[in-house]
């Protein structure tokens, strides 16, 4: 069955289904990820170290023997989750290549990742490494759940209406982020009359992220539909079980990239571009924090701003995407971030106005480019092998980023300055724009066997 064929197939109930479960985990993304626990978990580190704030400059904990500095924590606790979903994530996208079963993968996923986020209740004191542990496992599961989410794009768009639906699925994500981000807002700017501390307030926020993915991945699993497994006549229908068939799938898909050296070429691309959009959505509020010196209540309201923004952004560079092709679109967004990187440097301490001035700019191009580049990889994609190609594509998706936080994390800790941390993800933006420039793209889609949109 062509993809055009098995596109006409899905409903606009189910691609409504599927733009919730965007809804659910972004939750994770805006309120954990990007928002409580960097802050959060740093100042626990630094209750463990015996320090506060200022006076951290020289303290060290010792995480499983290692002596890092408080604020690294986190960053390298980021880049430790992406390092092992390296191993985790193809092989999680070739068994759902194999399984008939793609929604109860989904829901497996979710529900660990869920649980992991809800249980952050019980990190209190100085349980830095309860907080540690508790995200590996969220961010794995989060990210394996997400590559299965993935697959489900090309059984339900065809190439001429997928950056549309993917554009309106980061969309609806961050329009749900962003409410359960603002009742935490809410609760940041109520904290005195609610009789709760700082950290009070983003722990149960953080839970409550937790509580929002689980509850709303429900309405996904009811209006998404299991699809008959497309088998690679390289393989066979194969005869072991779906973890073993999974295995052999991907062994054989690493082996047959030399034949899709354009896929190859974007991804690397992707991989490099995409670190740095994700370093800087994680660390953002760690920046604002320690090194600007803004409070929570400039903070918290400037990234929900982000997230209304990023929706209108979205919707944006998909209708720019529409008139002059996704590629073009997408190369002007990095230009853009290398400019919010520059600026962020220059940022004024302790003055809200040009944080919040340049969170806007972050917002419209955000979604947008994030997007666009789910939707042109969906297109570089050979038939059957969606799920393992958004295996790899995942590793740097949504807040899984590696060498961006490990980068991070290496020049703080190196300088104590966060100013040089946030300056070094420079090279991830200009790398990623030349690299991208280089792929040929209509040809890279006619390589893997489908057919390139009009404009591209």
């Amino acid at each position: 069955m062509s993809t055009v064929e098995e596109a006409q197939l899905s409903t606009r109930r189910e691609r409504v289904g599927w733009y919730f479960y965007d809804w659910a985990n972004s939750a994770f993304s805006t309120t954990v990820v990007t928002v409580f626990l960097g802050p959060y978990l740093t100042s626990i580190a630094e209750k463990a170290a015996g320090c506060d704030g200022d006076a951290c400059d020289d303290a060290v904990i010792r995480p499983l023997g290692i002596e890092i500095a408080p604020g690294a924590l986190f960053p390298y606790s980021v880049s430790l989750s992406v390092f092992l979903t390296v191993f985790v994530l193809p092989v999680v996208g070739a068994i759902a290549d194999r399984s008939p079963r793609k929604k109860e993968l989904l829901a497996l996923f979710a529900y660990i990742g869920a649980a992991a986020t809800a249980a952050m209740l019980f990190l209190t004191g100085d349980r830095y490494l309860l907080g540690a542990g508790l995200f590996l496992v969220a961010n794995i599961a989060f990210g394996a759940s997400v590559v299965v989410y993935n697959s489900f794009l090309p059984q339900l768009a065809d190439e001429e209406d997928r950056d549309r639906v993917s554009s309106f699925g980061w969309a609806f994500g961050y329009l749900g982020g962003g409410l359960l981000l603002l009742v935490n807002v809410v609760a940041v700017l109520m904290k005195d009359q609610l009789g709760l501390t700082t950290g009070d307030v983003a722990r149960y926020s953080i839970v409550s992220a937790g509580l929002w993915w689980a509850g709303f991945t429900t309405i996904p699993l009811l209006r998404l539909r299991n699809r008959p497994v497309v088998v690679d006549p390289t393989i066979g229908a194969g005869t072991g079980s779906v973890l073993t068939d999974g295995f052999r799938q991907l062994w054989h898909t690493l082996k047959s990239l030399k034949a899709f050296p354009l896929t190859l070429f974007f991804l690397v691309a992707y991989l490099v571009y995409n670190d740095g959009i994700q370093t800087v959505i994680a660390l953002a509020s760690q920046y604002g924090t320690k090194e600007l010196g803004l409070s929570d209540d400039v903070l918290v309201p400037t990234i929900l701003m982000v997230q209304f923004l990023a929706f209108a952004g979205a919707l944006l560079l998909g209708w720019m995407a529409k008139r002059i092709g996704a590629w073009k679109t997408l190369l002007t967004s990095l230009v853009l971030w290398t400019v919010i990187i520059l600026i962020a440097y220059f940022l004024p301490v302790g003055q809200a106005v040009p944080f919040v001035a340049l969170g806007g700019g972050i917002g419209l191009v955000l979604g947008g480019s994030q997007a666009l580049s789910r939707s042109l990889f969906s297109q570089l994609i050979p038939k059957g092998k969606e799920g393992e190609y958004f295996g790899l594509y995942e590793i740097s998706d949504k807040g899984t980023s590696w060498l961006g936080p490990l980068l991070f994390g290496l020049a703080y800790d190196t300088t104590r300055s966060y100013r040089v941390a946030i300056i070094s993800l420079l090279v991830f933006f200009v790398v990623g724009f030349f690299a991208l420039l280089a792929v040929p793209i209509r040809r890279a889609i006619e390589q893997a066997g489908n057919t390139p949109p009009a404009k591209l």
